[in-house]
């Protein structure tokens, strides 16, 4: 009779991606993996494939959530240079919080492994392509509802805040300093004006 599994894959992706995100992918070893998830190797095996398989999934799951998190704080300010402002203060916020440094799982793994890994580079580019969308979409919003010129491009617009954005998580990880980050922010988003 086959074993059934004892364990939530969701919760085990959460937990692999919070190790993965503080040792980064080489560090991480199986062994590591076993020792936090509390699964067995077979298990980790039968259920996620191995280390590499693993990883992508967590990743995955990671590039939902991001995606998730910044569609929902767009739709939940009453403007599109509302939700700009609400985006990078929370990414702020975060950084003060983040007493590991971690940084953020994209900027890491893309410093980790690439060049070097094509299957996660063309996750990586396309985790870029959907959140560069996400942002040209929201100033596309604020264009048509009149709140950014309509002169503004918004296809470099939104290509640059990603820019920016990616660069402050990793500028967070140096110096967390919340008043160097905001000034940092109000120059970047003044392109909205």
């Amino acid at each position: 009779m086959p074993r059934t599994k004892q364990f939530n894959e969701e919760e085990i992706l959460k937990k692999a991606m919070e190790l993965f995100w503080e040792r980064g992918f080489h560090a991480t070893s199986i062994q590591n993996l076993v020792t936090c998830l509390g699964i067995n190797r077979a298990s980790l095996y039968d259920t996620f494939g191995g280390k590499e398989e693993l990883f992508n999934k967590v990743f995955e799951h990671y590039r939902k959530q991001s995606s998730e998190e910044v569609r929902a704080t767009f739709e939940n300010e009453n403007s599109v240079k509302a939700g700009f402002c609400r985006l990078f203060e929370n990414a702020i916020e975060k950084a003060q919080l983040d007493q590991a440094q971690k940084g953020c799982f994209v900027v890491n793994t893309t410093t980790e492994l690439i060049p070097g890994d094509e299957a996660i580079h063309d996750a990586l580019r396309k985790n870029k392509e959907n959140a560069e969308n996400l942002f040209i979409e929201h100033i596309r919003k604020g264009i048509e509802s009149g709140e950014i010129d309509a002169s503004k491009d918004a296809d470099s617009i939104g290509t640059m805040l990603f820019a920016l954005f990616s660069g402050l998580q990793v500028m967070a990880k140096v110096d967390s300093d919340p008043i160097k980050l905001r000034k940092l922010v109000k120059s970047g988003l003044s392109v909205l004006d």
